[in-house]
């Protein structure tokens, strides 16, 4: 095996801690000694053992004189678990190939020059691209303080969220329904306005056995949820936070007694979005999955919110002039006005397409 798939070893491992690592980045591990693989292992979950000492738990033989290859730099700060530098030091490690530069505080270049003061030797950046594609949520939340926010939506090829009399199930194929599934699975929360409530009354949690369900956010300005709805009766199974502009206090408190958490967040009568952002990100909520409406959507694009987008598109054509759209609003008048995101990533599931795409990464990311 040569370098390079050592990494994409790293990388393949890392990336079965999806949906369990939060606020932890994505890690992965790889131990080679003599061009063989003695140890490897990643981040299975937060607050239980970063990849480096995962990879050395499970090493078949000793590490002394081997290199380690880890798709982010290893940290040298004491949290829920102790700093791997140390564990990689004491293993006899002798180089440590580095993917991804930590943007911690913490650690941030703190990690590599401890590992060089013990005489070994560091390789940086390498396959750095890859293994920066790992952690866009991790790198946002560390230099941003507020959510990673994707917005997803399933439109016609004529862009048609429902038909004109507000019927869309389902657009899309039953894989790609399991597909919006996984990805409830893979963030920390799922926001969602009260029109969808009022008009779906769903559960907005994950369907997959095995899997975890996300934090549950309600943008209702006027609080207008009702209390036997779905999302209320459900909220101390699954943790609900309802954002509001004004809320009438005996609502309040009923909301509150069904285990619901109630945020006043008002900006001209409407929930300041903005706010109920920077609100969530002090709550260690590193990442949303927008699935809005067409309202809720143009807010939340006004409002330069949005970080990544999924459109899931039907091989089918609605029409109407009614017909909602993903985004509504007013809309623009001048074409140099748009949105403007870039095209990261296209699958075809079964006879839909999955497009993704995402905001420029940040200067500052790229010359970490």
């Amino acid at each position: 095996m040569q370098k390079k798939e050592y990494m994409l070893r790293a990388i393949e491992l890392a990336k079965q801690g999806v949906g369990w690592t939060s606020p932890n980045p994505l890690v992965g591990a790889v131990i080679v000694k003599d061009g063989r693989i003695i140890g490897e292992g990643y981040h299975e979950k937060y607050g239980e053992l970063h990849a480096e000492r995962n990879a050395i738990k499970h090493l078949k033989e000793s590490a002394e004189g081997a290199t380690i290859y880890v798709t982010l730099e290893p940290c040298c700060h004491y949290g829920k678990q102790p700093p791997c530098t140390e564990a990689i030091a004491e293993a006899g490690i002798k180089k440590v190939v580095i993917g991804s530069r930590d943007p911690n505080p913490l650690v941030a270049g703190k990690g590599v020059r401890f590992l060089r003061a013990q005489g070994i030797e560091v390789e940086e950046d390498f396959m750095r691209e890859e293994c920066d594609e790992l952690n866009p949520v991790f790198f946002h939340f560390i230099q941003m303080k507020r959510p990673y926010i994707v917005m997803k939506y399933a439109m016609t090829m004529d862009g048609k969220i429902a038909t004109k009399t507000g019927k869309s199930k389902w657009i899309t194929s039953e894989q790609s329904r399991k597909i919006v599934h996984e990805m409830r699975h893979q963030y920390t929360a799922i926001m969602a306005g009260i029109g969808t409530v009022l008009k779906d009354d769903p559960m907005l949690n994950t369907r997959i056995e095995g899997k975890k369900s996300p934090i549950r956010i309600i943008c209702d300005s006027k609080l207008q949820i009702p209390l036997e709805s779905k999302i209320c009766q459900s909220a101390k199974e699954y943790p609900t936070i309802i954002a509001c502009a004004d809320a009438e206090q005996e609502k309040k408190a009923d909301l509150e007694m069904l285990g619901v958490q109630v945020l006043e967040v008002s900006k001209e009568g409407r929930v300041d979005l903005k706010k109920l952002i920077e609100i969530l990100g002090e709550q260690k909520i590193d990442s949303i999955l927008l699935e809005g409406g067409g309202t809720l959507n143009e807010s939340m694009l006004r409002e330069n919110l949005v970080n990544e987008v999924h459109v899931f598109l039907a091989p089918k054509i609605f029409g109407g002039k009614g017909a909602p759209s993903p985004v509504e609003g007013c809309g623009i008048c001048e074409v140099k006005d748009a949105k403007e995101f870039y095209l990261q990533d296209i699958r075809k599931i079964g006879e839909d397409v999955q497009l993704t795409y995402r905001k420029e990464v940040p200067k500052c990311l790229q010359e970490l």
